[in-house]
This record gives structure tokens, sequence and C-alpha cells, in this order.
């Protein structure tokens, strides 16, 4: 069970971050902040579950340099 979560909380991911990508694009400054605190809290619900995923400070909801 734990590699179907592992695998649903990657794919969540994935799509939030294209959602992200579409919101920058698109100039929605709305749907960026919307969009990266959904990242930022997949990432704590996998930190949480010891499920390691790459990802950037940016992501964790730290701002870019």
């Amino acid at each position: 069970m734990t590699d179907v979560f592992a695998q649903e909380l990657r794919e969540q991911l994935d799509q939030a971050r294209l959602d992200l990508a579409s919101a920058r694009e698109a100039g929605d400054d709305d749907g960026v902040d919307a969009y990266r605190g959904r990242i930022a809290s997949l990432l704590r619900i996998a930190e949480r579950h010891g499920i390691d995923i790459p990802h950037t400070r940016y992501e964790e909801g730290e701002e870019e340099d």
C-alpha cells in the first residue's frame, strides 16, 4: 500500500508542478500562490510518511533568489 500512496503523491505533485508552470505562463499570480501552496503541502505529507521526493527550496515555500 505504501508504494501506491507514494506513487499517488508523486502524480499529484507532478500535476501541481504543471499547473504552477501554466499559472506562471498566464501571469496568474493567485494561481501561482495556490499551486505553490499545494506543492508545499504535498511535500510535507511526503516527508511525514518518509517518502523522498526531490524538490527545490522554492517548492517548500521559500522565495526564489
